[in-house]
């Protein structure tokens, strides 16, 4: 991809009416929400109130649209695209882009902590962003910390957490 795509005058208006369908019950709710009004009412304004929200909500997907993007951005990077390709996909340059997703290079995307509760203790699983590899770290019920051991690193969430299982199970509390 060498530019940003674009989109015929029809794409255009079905992406106008699905983003507009999408705002709509936004809007409604955290108007509702502002004013206390039934819903029935919560259009019964000033217009000028009335487009202020309407802006308002607009300034709330804006920031979810830059989330995602940035998420999209990180992912390609993650996949091995360069700035010089993430700046070309976004009709940007390359100092542009890197500008713009500072972190898209900072590899792979990982999955959020999990948290293991067996046995009366307690481990946490975590993803290596460079490598995507698991490891975990937990507190028994009897107040050991584990690994007591160093441990290579488990190339699957599920791995690491049979791991993290037999530890906690291994050092249940003994009352």
């Amino acid at each position: 991809m060498t530019m940003s795509p674009e989109i015929t005058p029809e794409e255009r208006a079905a992406l106008d009416k699905a983003l507009l369908d999408a705002l709509n019950p936004l809007a409604s709710a955290l108007r509702s929400r502002a004013t206390g009004l039934p819903e029935h009412r919560m259009w019964d304004a000033d217009p000028v109130e009335v487009t202020l929200s309407v802006l308002a909500t607009w300034k709330v997907l804006d920031a979810r649209v830059k989330h995602l993007t940035a998420t999209a951005a990180g992912t390609a990077g993650a996949y091995g695209a360069s700035y010089e390709q993430l700046g070309a996909a976004w009709g940007i340059t390359r100092q542009g882009a890197r500008k713009k997703w500072p972190d898209a290079m900072g590899g792979r995307p990982t999955a959020p902590p999990v948290t293991l509760e067996l046995f009366g203790g307690r481990a946490e699983l975590t993803q290596d962003r460079t490598s995507g590899t698991w490891t975990w770290q937990a507190r028994s019920a009897d107040g050991t910390q584990g690994p007591t051991t160093p441990t290579p690193p488990h190339p699957t969430k599920e791995e690491a957490a049979a791991y993290a299982g037999a530890f906690l199970r291994e050092h249940t509390s003994q009352d």
